[in-house]
């Protein structure tokens, strides 16, 4: 199988024909690929939990301002969903962070929750619980296999688009409008 180069940096899209319940119309933002396998977030899936009931779980004394409150937790992945999973625009400090560009972090500390809860953190991130995980090799016959479209990232898509419209606008960004799209996977 010929091999991808690094994928990093980009969006996942799930292809209308994805039947895992998980991820379907799911966009993943990847973190990590490499021959080693992939790592990746879902930016469009909202979890159960408020932005104020985690930051309650990892220090209660920690003051939260009202518009930060009810911000939405995503389900980043079914791998490690108790552990949290913070993408932001980059600012240093933080004691567990991985730089994907020089514009973005990956975060996984506690400590900057706090300071996202009270806007002396990053100014823009998403919270996540869990990520989406491959094993080498995986995540490149699931995109030869039609599962994925791929398209480069941007802070626009990532930070500023809704929730809701995420799927359908990272289609768009591809060119093409989502009727287009087939509900069948295959190749020509």
């Amino acid at each position: 199988m010929k091999s991808l180069s690094s994928l990093e940096n980009h969006l996942l899209i799930a292809m209308p024909s994805m039947d895992d319940r998980f991820f379907q119309r799911s966009v993943i933002y990847l973190c990590e690929h490499s021959a080693k396998g992939a790592m990746g977030i879902i930016i469009n899936q909202p979890s159960t939990m408020t932005f104020r009931e985690l930051i309650s779980q990892a220090d209660e004394h920690a003051i939260v301002d009202d518009n930060k409150s009810e911000q939405i937790v995503l389900c980043g992945g079914p791998v490690h969903q108790d552990r949290g999973f913070i993408l932001h625009q980059t600012q240093q400090g933080w004691s567990s962070s991985l730089a994907v560009t020089p514009s973005l972090m990956v975060t996984t500390s506690k400590d900057i929750l706090t300071v996202i809860g009270n806007d002396l953190g990053p100014k823009k991130s998403l919270v996540a619980l869990g990520y989406a995980g491959w094993e080498a090799g995986q995540l490149e016959a699931e995109i030869q296999d039609n599962t994925w479209l791929v398209v480069e990232a941007d802070d626009e898509l990532l930070f500023d688009t809704p929730i809701h419209s995420k799927w359908q606008s990272a289609v768009n960004k591809l060119g093409v409008d989502v009727w287009q799209l087939t509900q069948d996977a295959g190749h020509a």
